[in-house]
């Protein structure tokens, strides 16, 4: 089939879309947003690239060009892109592993490793392996948000305070700061809590107003009128102003095996943490999240990083707060932002030197605060105890391991838990009820009756391996507790939609064990599936294929008509 060149175009570069439908009004909060969202990435820009040992100006490469490259292929409306912690501590650590030291050759090697992670993305996004994010459930997703809102709140203890704060974790940072409260500088708390004030309020009382931005505006202006910076308050200081170049980099002496296992390692950590980010903010605003168009804009801010000299990116979780309470509406926020970037890095220098650390933190401390959704998780607790649970095992796992390890751990348990769930299926007993059609539960109609000399039994689940030795359980259990033994058992099994051999062979020891008690064994409703599991294994011979039937209904008629027919015998 054909696509129009125009159909095609919004296929590939999203925004168009965005554009295509843009108000007028949505101008004034992308802006305020893509303000905001600048000055929250350009202290985090300019430090996290001593993380890797990395010069300033690549961590602003790195968040002004990958911006840009998601506002256009990224599908997103809201999501933010830019340097993240966790992926510059594996990048830090891949550079330790492959053994580059000098300066210039640590450069290239984190430009390479953010194209080649750029590749990955794309690649695995056309191979459709998103699906992996599907394992991320809503508690999962709430968990995530409050642990990243924690962790921001622990991490602005410094910038609030001046405290060096060494411990990691949720209680042992603040023991920590309870002990060295009397190190506390007063002016720097004074400016960083009087600002997390002014926001809250500002929160409180006009929620759509540019917060983020009131609160750079009003540091810089008290910073300045009051020079703060001969009190001890700590500053951004001076920023370099080169511009970046787009090149291919490579490292000398490092094949491309080598970087390439490196690059999969920061792929793995890149998309695990921005994909959750991504859900976490889509499940927050109830917006569909396509994971493979979201590697496919990972893929473009790798790509456009690494080309322009930066390192690997991904979602940002406390841009995209910042973006989220201010109310960016699309990408042109994100535009905004790397313009903002660029412009201050060029002509704001020396304005931008003077803006407080403190009000970062009160900035970052503001939007983590949002970020804790206890609503829901009061509902969670309300509806479901264990996956309550689940959510704060993430919160935990977030906070005292980290964003990457914490998922895993609370994705592990999700699984653990469907597993456990799918273990034990949900069963029932079938039965009539007295001048209506059809079969109904027993446990849930109390007017339903079993039909004499028959069991009918329901399995809710597919039967593999690790619920076959439950489900054989259950049978025989069932089939003993009858007050009379039945003459027949018959199996359900419009529910089960997969069998596998360990099943098919477990359903095989049934047959033979009821009729070593003398009951007759049937299964009814099998879909096709299966139905060719059993033809083929050859118990449907061995059963008695008069013993298989279209339906449970078709099988109770079938044993009525027997009974009819041995009772006028």
């Amino acid at each position: 089939m054909r696509i129009a060149p125009g159909a095609f175009a919004l296929k590939v570069f999203p925004i168009l879309a965005q554009l295509a439908s843009y108000r007028r009004g949505w101008l004034r909060f992308d802006v305020l947003a893509g303000l905001s969202v600048a000055a929250v990435a350009l202290p985090t820009a300019i430090a996290y690239p001593a993380i890797a040992n990395l010069p300033v100006e690549v961590g602003l490469y790195a968040a002004i060009v990958p911006a840009v490259g998601y506002a256009l292929f990224g599908p997103s409306r809201q999501l933010m892109i830019g340097p993240d912690t966790g992926t510059t501590i594996v990048l830090a650590a891949a550079l330790v592993q492959l053994g580059i030291a000098g300066p210039d050759e640590r450069v290239a090697a984190a430009a390479a490793l953010a194209t080649l992670t750029g590749l990955f993305c794309l690649l695995a996004g056309l191979v459709r392996f998103g699906f992996v994010a599907n394992f991320l459930s809503r508690p999962v997703l709430l968990g995530f948000l409050a642990g990243v809102a924690l962790s921001l709140l622990i991490g602005q203890i410094g910038r609030l305070t001046s405290i060096r704060i060494e411990s990691e974790g949720l209680l042992r940072p603040i023991l920590e700061l309870v002990s060295k409260v009397g190190q506390a500088h007063l002016p720097t708390v004074l400016t960083g809590f009087g600002l997390l004030l002014l926001l809250r309020i500002l929160r409180a009382v006009a929620p759509r107003f540019p917060g983020p931005l009131v609160a750079i505006v009003v540091g810089l202006l008290v910073a300045w009128a009051a020079d703060l910076p001969r009190h001890g308050v700590a500053v951004v200081g001076t920023i370099p102003t080169v511009l970046p170049t787009p090149g291919l980099r490579w490292p000398a002496g490092v094949g491309l095996d080598e970087l390439a296992l490196a690059a999969l390692g920061v792929l793995l950590v890149s998309f695990g943490s921005g994909i959750i980010t991504a859900r976490s903010f889509g499940a927050k605003n109830h917006s569909y999240v396509d994971s493979n168009r979201e590697l496919l804009g990972f893929g473009a801010a790798n790509l456009a990083s690494g080309l322009f000299g930066g390192f690997p990116v991904t979602a940002s979780d406390s841009r995209t707060a910042v973006n989220d309470a201010v109310g960016g509406k699309t990408q042109v926020a994100a535009l905004v932002s790397a313009a903002a970037l660029l412009g201050s890095v060029l002509f704001l220098g020396n304005v931008l030197a003077w803006l407080p650390i403190a009000a970062l933190g009160a900035v970052l401390a503001s939007a983590a605060i949002d970020l804790i959704d206890v609503r829901s998780l009061a509902s969670l607790w309300r509806m479901s105890r264990i996956e309550f649970m689940v959510a704060i095992g993430t919160i935990l796992g977030v906070v005292v391991f980290g964003v990457l390890k914490g998922v895993i751990l609370a994705a592990g348990a999700t699984l653990a838990h469907l597993l456990w769930l799918a273990s034990q299926p949900r069963d029932a007993q079938l039965g009539t009820i007295p001048g209506r059609d059809g079969l109904y539960k027993l446990h849930i109609h109390a007017d339903a009756r079993a039909l004499p000399g028959l069991v009918l039994y329901l399995v809710q689940a597919g039967l593999v391996f690790f619920n076959a030795e439950y489900v054989k359980a259950r049978i025989l259990a069932i089939a003993d507790s009858q007050e009379t033994p039945p003459a027949w058992f018959l199996l359900d099994g419009s529910a089960i939609n997969h069998l596998d051999s360990t099943a098919v062979e477990m359903l095989e020891e049934v047959r033979i064990e009821l009729g070593r008690r003398g009951i007759a064994f049937g299964i009814a409703g099998l879909h096709s599936g299966p139905r060719v599991m059993i033809d083929q294994s050859g118990l449907s011979d061995r059963m008695g294929r008069s013993m298989l039937f279209e339906s449970a209904e078709a099988g109770a008629a079938a044993f009525q008509a027997r009974s009819s027919r041995q009772s006028m015998a």
